[in-house]
């Protein structure tokens, strides 16, 4: 292939977050990509598919070996909450679908640690009169700009990768805390095993979160279904709304909606 004929089917070819998206499709599906073969199917050279892995890797997706990649174990790690832009696009549709829930004005909400939470956080209305409460500065700050919200965060010793607030002070607050629906985050959504996440502190403040709203919303893409992480913080039976996106395979939403799981597909 020439020079000129690289660039032009290279600008035909999907951008680069429809590239990753498709390598780790692939990977979730095959338990392996080719390096090869991908570039074929996305009309790149071997070069942009080999930094797409790079980079993929860097964000703790996958772990590349001779000739492509294989799937990282997903109990030994925890990428950093600003390096999860996978799935960027579905996660805002996720937001704004959750965006419907939010209490009128008065109410109170609180917001888990996440990158999904964070869009949601992005997008929190200026015109209504809401108490907040949050466990990661980040969200803390972004929700600070809009003048009627009064903010406050639960405490407690700060984890690096995600921003969030665990530990006894944390749980103490969450422990007296009633408010009208919580958003929250997770790392795994099994029918087997409920819901997961890496790190045993964290694990046990997402555990009093959902004791702590009236209303228990779960944000998710569908990246997250059929995962099982380290420690788990709840069962499918604690949540009372799963907003996901509308790429969860059909037969993961009957199997869901079987197990008594609301769901809603953004």
């Amino acid at each position: 292939m020439t020079g000129s004929a690289a660039r032009q089917t290279e600008h035909r070819a999907p951008f680069a977050s429809q590239r990753r998206q498709a390598i780790v499709r692939t990977l979730r599906s095959s338990g392996r990509v080719d390096a090869a073969e991908m570039a074929a199917e996305l009309r790149v050279t071997n070069e942009t598919v080999r930094k797409d892995l790079i980079q993929l890797e860097r964000q703790g997706l996958l772990r590349r070996v001779h000739g492509g990649a294989v799937p990282i174990e997903q109990l030994s790690y925890e990428p950093d909450v600003a390096a999860r832009t996978e799935f960027a696009d579905a996660k805002q549709r996720i937001a704004m679908a959750a965006f419907a829930h939010l209490p009128a004005d008065g109410g109170s909400v609180l917001l888990d640690a996440g990158s999904t939470t964070s869009r949601l956080a992005d997008i929190f209305p200026s015109d209504r009169s809401l108490i907040v409460f949050t466990n990661t500065l980040p969200i803390a700050l972004t929700l600070l700009a809009r003048p009627n919200l009064t903010v406050h965060t639960i405490g407690g010793r700060l984890r690096g990768l995600t921003s969030a607030e665990v530990g006894p002070w944390a749980d103490r607050t969450l422990r007296e805390l009633n408010v009208d629906v919580a958003f929250l985050g997770t790392n795994g959504i099994s029918l087997d095993r409920g819901l997961t996440t890496p790190d045993p502190a964290e694990a046990a403040t997402k555990r009093l979160m959902l004791s702590s709203a009236r209303q228990r919303i779960l944000l998710a893409d569908h990246s997250k279904l059929g995962m099982v992480s380290l420690c788990k913080h709840g069962e499918l039976s604690d949540v009372d709304l799963l907003i996901t996106d509308s790429a969860l395979p059909d037969d993961q939403r009957v199997a869901l909606a079987a197990a008594g799981l609301a769901i809603e597909c953004a």
